[in-house]
This record gives structure tokens, C-alpha cells and sequence, in this order.
């Protein structure tokens, strides 16, 4: 008699007992995928129809694609520091493109995503690229390495320093060189090369890869890269594996931490040079490396997903899909994405790409996705990757403080069609304003077109005034037919940023 109470009270546990997944989750899960140098005309969903990407597109078909999502910048550390931060990267004149020697440019009593999330409840998580800074400025990279992601209010993270194409070449954990060797130290420079050490520009026969430009410095794997390295040869990636690393350390991040609220920023690499698909991908876009990239990554994105329905997760987990700036083709290395590009426009219908003010530097593809709570659909208004921290911050019921980052969890929901009034968007230090439906750069000298990339900067000595809703691909500048519009916008730039200054010199990578 005894046993048969205790089995129905066991039963009677049971059936009370919430659904996996939500017995001590009653915050969404958030997971925020970050793409890397993809164009808004890299995804089927956004037009692209020579490139299949049928993970992205169920995103969309799933979730609420923005036509008018927006990295703050069309570089990828500015864009990376305004999504964390929620704060406009001109603001901070080290947040540009960072060696990987250099210091963290976020403060570690600055306010971020992760901080805050973590106030709330959260576990925090990230994965992938890095592009940051880390430590004071001097790196002992055989020590443990701080500050760094740990300081800015993540948990746990699993990174590359800065990028694939810059050394070191290793993965770091919780601040830790994985796979580091007391009797093969890591030493790293940017300025001068080790006694005896190949290089790309003097070992041309050591290459698998032959550089194009800017990327003729320490060999690793047959690659050169950007920066001298020395050592640490058993911590060294595989630059065919990488996908697959960053992939596994992210569905393991989720299983492990399936019954907490968690927070995970999977930063990929893809497609940003150097373009080393594994062998399994090679040839699967008919573009070459980088479409095959592409292909990878969506793949990636598709058995993260799995791993959310696995874990009976979809339903509480919302999902941001975007990209750090737009694309560029031909970024340092010889790999035939140009000469293999046929009739694709990884811009699509937009003018520029990375590193330019045209609209294809800084509007990216952008989808959010809550099964259950996000209605299918498209939206057409303004948002900015900016925009997460305060309307993260109001999902989670937390308090910011915050002038740039604009609340619109409902606009982001698709609860209001409402979005910005205005954002103002750089890259490499130029700025311009979007209004509603018009776009004004200002003048800016310097040349016109980045030749190396072949990408039209958006350089002009005169203000540049386009309407985006009748020109798209920005062919018509009505400055001289639009002066009353040219001069309001001139106003309110002036109001928002302060006087014209003219900007540093272009960095590339």
C-alpha cells in the first residue's frame, strides 16, 4: 500500500510538471547570429537567386525580414561595439578597424548587452569572432588574457581574438589560448617580423593561398596573414575547421544551459576572408570560395536551429539574424570570388559595400524570429542593430541608460510598424544622416572609389542627397533640385554629430 501512495504521488509530480524547457525559464532565450561581411543581396530572402541559402530563408519565412535593418557601421569593430554597447561607434575614436594586438575598446564600466542581461537572469554566452581589442594594450598571450569578453558581462566565450585573415591564429576560451604550450610560447607583433620566420610577401612558395593585398605577413597553413606570429603551433586552428568549432562550442553552450535563461552571441566568420570552406562545401555554390562560404554558414545556422527544436527550446527563444556591414568580393586574397561571381550582386539592388556610406555598407540583412510570438511577415521599418540594447532591455524589464540605443521591442516584434525617425550611419570614420526615406552624406574628400576592393566609397566634394523610396541604388542626387530638404537634414546632422570633421584615413580590413 505504501509503494502504490508513492507511485501516485510521483505521478500526480509528474503530470504538474511544466514541458521541458520552461521548468525555470520563464524569460525567452535570445540568440543573436552575426554574420560577417554579408550583403544584403547574399540571401535568397533578400533577392539573391544564384546563391542558396535555405536556412536564412526559413529564418524569414519564419520570422519578420526588415528591408531596412542596419549595422551601425559598414566596418565590422564599430558595428560590433555599437550592438553591445548600444552606443554610436564615432563616439569612441578607438572603436575602428583593430589590429589584434589592440586594447579592448569597450569599457569595462560601460553598459552591454551581456551586462545587463545578466542583471536580469541570465547566463551569457559568446562564440566565434571577437574584433574587439583585449587586455591594456600589452598581451602575454600564454597567460590568461583580460580584460576581455569575460568583463564586459559575458559568461562564457569561445573566440578568435580579432579575425581569420590577422594573427594569432588561435582559439581563446574564458581568456585562455586553447591548446597553448609552455615550451612553445606564442609571441605576436604587428610592426616587426621574428628572426627567421617566412612570411607571404618573401615565401611566395610556401602559399596555398597567394594575397592580393595587405595580407603578406606570417604564413599560417599555407595562408598569410595580416601581423607577425611566432610559436604556439599545436594551439593553431585549422582554417577548414573553424565553421565546425565555433558551430559545436554553440549547440554545446545551449544543451548545457537549456534550463536558465541564456543569452548567446554566435559571431561567425563567414564570408570575410580568408574563404576556407571545409572540403565538404567546396564546389556546393558554383561562385567559388566565397559563395561556398556562404553555403557553410547557412548550413551552420540550420543545425543551430536544430539544436533549439531538440532541446524544445524554439518556443522560448527569440532569434536575431544580421550581419556586421555589407559585402565586399575581392578583400585581400587572390580566390577567385570576382572572376567566379557571374550575374550574383552580393549588394543586390544597393550602391556601395563595405567600407562605404552607400546604402550597401551599412543595410544588411536583418530578421528576427520567436516562433509563437513574432507573426511571419516583412517590415519595412527603420531599425538598427543600435536599437537591441534598449529594446532588449525592455523585454527583460531592466533599466538602461541610453541616448542612442532607441527602445522598439515592438517595432522589432512586429507589434508596430514604427522605427526610427533618423540614424546616423558611418564607415571609417565619415558619417552621414538617413531621415525617413532620404539619405544625406556630406562632402568628404579623399578618392571616390577604393580601388583594391572596387567599391565606390560614397566620397564626394559636394553634399550627396538621395530618396531612397524612388532610388534605391542612390543614382539621383537631388541636392541641387531638393535645397530646402538638403539643408534641413544638413540641421539636424549638425544637431545629432556636431560640425563636419574630416575623417581618418580609410583602413582597410
Amino acid at each position: 500500500m505504501k509503494h502504490y501512495s508513492l507511485l501516485i504521488v510521483l505521478l500526480a509530480m509528474t503530470a504538474c510538471r511544466p514541458p521541458k524547457g520552461e521548468e525555470t525559464n520563464p524569460l525567452p532565450n535570445i540568440v543573436i547570429i552575426y554574420m560577417d561581411d554579408l550583403g544584403y543581396g547574399d540571401v535568397g530572402a533578400y533577392g539573391a537567386t544564384a546563391l542558396k541559402t535555405p536556412n536564412m530563408d526559413r529564418l524569414a519565412a519564419s520570422g519578420l525580414r526588415f528591408t531596412n535593418g542596419y549595422a551601425s557601421s559598414a566596418t565590422c569593430t564599430p558595428s560590433r561595439f555599437a550592438l553591445l554597447t548600444g552606443m554610436y561607434p564615432w563616439r569612441n575614436k578607438s572603436a575602428k578597424i583593430l589590429p589584434g594586438t589592440a586594447p579592448l575598446v569597450i569599457d569595462t564600466e560601460q553598459q552591454t548587452i551581456p551586462k545587463m542581461l545578466k542583471q536580469a537572469g541570465y547566463h551569457t554566452g559568446a562564440v566565434g569572432k571577437w574584433h574587439l581589442g583585449l587586455g591594456t594594450g600589452v598581451i602575454d598571450w600564454n597567460q590568461h588574457i583580460a580584460p576581455g569578453p569575460n568583463e564586459v558581462g559575458f559568461d562564457y566565450a569561445f573566440i578568435m581574438a580579432a579575425t581569420q585573415d590577422r594573427v594569432p591564429t588561435v582559439f581563446i576560451e574564458n581568456g585562455l589560448v586553447v591548446g597553448a604550450d609552455p615550451v612553445d610560447p606564442i609571441e605576436v607583433d604587428y610592426a616587426h617580423n621574428f628572426a627567421g620566420e617566412p612570411t607571404g610577401l618573401d615565401n611566395p612558395e610556401l602559399l596555398r593561398m597567394r594575397w592580393h593585398h595587405g595580407h603578406n605577413n606570417s604564413i599560417v597553413n599555407g595562408i598569410p596573414r595580416i601581423g607577425f606570429m611566432k610559436g604556439g603551433e599545436k594551439a593553431k586552428w585549422i582554417d577548414e575547421n573553424m565553421a565546425d568549432t565555433f558551430l559545436t562550442q554553440a549547440q554545446r553552450y545551449i544543451r548545457e544551459h537549456r534550463d536558465e535563461p541564456f543569452f548567446l552571441y554566435y559571431a561567425m566568420h563567414q564570408p570575410h576572408v580568408p574563404r576556407t570552406p571545409h572540403p565538404r562545401f567546396v564546389g556546393a555554390s558554383g561562385l567559388g570560395p566565397r559563395g561556398d562560404v556562404i553555403v557553410e554558414a547557412d548550413w551552420c545556422i540550420g543545425e543551430l536551429m536544430n539544436t533549439l527544436q531538440e532541446q524544445e527550446l524554439l518556443e522560448n527563444t527569440l532569434v536575431i539574424f544580421t550581419s556586421d556591414n555589407g559585402p565586399v568580393v575581392n578583400d585581400g586574397y587572390y580566390d577567385e570570388a570576382v572572376e567566379l561571381l557571374g550575374g550574383h550582386k552580393p549588394g543586390g539592388p544597393l550602391r556601395g559595400g563595405k567600407y562605404s556610406l552607400f546604402e550597401a555598407g551599412p543595410r544588411v540583412p536583418f530578421i528576427v524570429q520567436w516562433k509563437g510570438h513574432v507573426e511571419p511577415g516583412v517590415s519595412d521599418a527603420l531599425v538598427c542593430q543600435l536599437d537591441l540594447l534598449a529594446s532588449l532591455a525592455n523585454l527583460t524589464k531592466q533599466e538602461i541608460d541610453s541616448s542612442d540605443s532607441q527602445e522598439l521591442l515592438a517595432t522589432l516584434l512586429g507589434d508596430d510598424t514604427a522605427g526610427r525617425d533618423e540614424l546616423i550611419i558611418e564607415a571609417s570614420s565619415r558619417t552621414a544622416l538617413r531621415t525617413g526615406d532620404w539619405v544625406m552624406i556630406p562632402p568628404y574628400s579623399g578618392p571616390k572609389r577604393n580601388e583594391q576592393v572596387n567599391i565606390e566609397l560614397g566620397n564626394d566634394t559636394t553634399y550627396q542627397l538621395y530618396n531612397l523610396k524612388d532610388d534605391i541604388g542612390q543614382q539621383q542626387n537631388l541636392a541641387s533640385t531638393e535645397p530646402e530638404k538638403l539643408q534641413e537634414m544638413i540641421n539636424r546632422y549638425h544637431e545629432l554629430q556636431g560640425e563636419i570633421a574630416e575623417p581618418e584615413p580609410l583602413e582597410l580590413k
